[in-house]
């Protein structure tokens, strides 16, 4: 609501090389808008009330060229052949401070320093392998099995066996009563390819 009293925070968020948005949250959440989207990289870029702070996010996106949100196909496409954290942490650096250098900031938002935090670690980036597929749908009596590689944002990616790496979207799970299966059962459910733009969904 354009009355919401609450302080909010404008963030620059990194998914992969030339994967990068602007957006807002609310002070009191800290950074966990930031991991539930998955960003692999952030630094806040100033602080404010929210309307404030939606004009600054409107500004930003269109003077440093950036979309107003990143698709989780995107994301996981990139996830298994990202840059070194320095490398990462720098690019987040450098368009911070062109967003610093640009005019007409709001003058109720309050800059912040760049100050980056890397998620790759906490997602389990480091040495993650490509992603052959991920699940389409949930099933009754259907079985995801496999070793969890990395959790980023919704997303986890599973080691299913023969090499092959699935991932499941774990909102799909929203409504699901959830058991154990045998060991071994590997994926039962519909999987398709990761998608590029303009390919079409292929069972895998």
């Amino acid at each position: 609501m354009p009355d919401d009293p609450r302080v909010y925070r404008v963030y620059l968020a990194w998914f992969g090389p030339g994967l990068v948005k602007v957006g807002i949250t609310a002070e009191e959440r800290e950074g966990a808008r930031l991991r539930e989207q998955g960003a692999v990289c952030f630094s806040w870029l100033g602080r404010g009330p929210l309307m404030a702070a939606r004009r600054c996010e409107e500004l930003l996106r269109a003077a440093l060229g950036v979309p107003d949100r990143v698709s989780y196909e995107q994301k996981r496409l990139v996830r298994a052949s990202l840059p070194g954290s320095g490398e990462r942490q720098g690019e987040v650096r450098a368009l911070h401070a062109r967003a610093a250098g640009l005019g007409g900031w709001p003058e109720s938002l309050e800059p912040l320093p760049c100050r980056v935090v890397d998620h790759g670690p906490l997602f389990g980036l480091d040495r993650l392998v490509p992603a052959h597929g991920v699940v389409r749908e949930l099933v009754p009596d259907g079985v995801v099995g496999g070793r969890v590689l990395a959790a980023a944002g919704p997303d986890l990616h599973l080691e299913a066996g023969q090499g092959r790496v699935v991932v499941l979207d774990t909102r799909l799970m929203s409504g699901w009563g959830l058991a154990a299966a045998p060991a071994g059962s590997g994926i039962t459910v519909p999987v398709r390819a990761l998608r590029t733009p303009d390919v079409q969904d292929q069972l895998w």
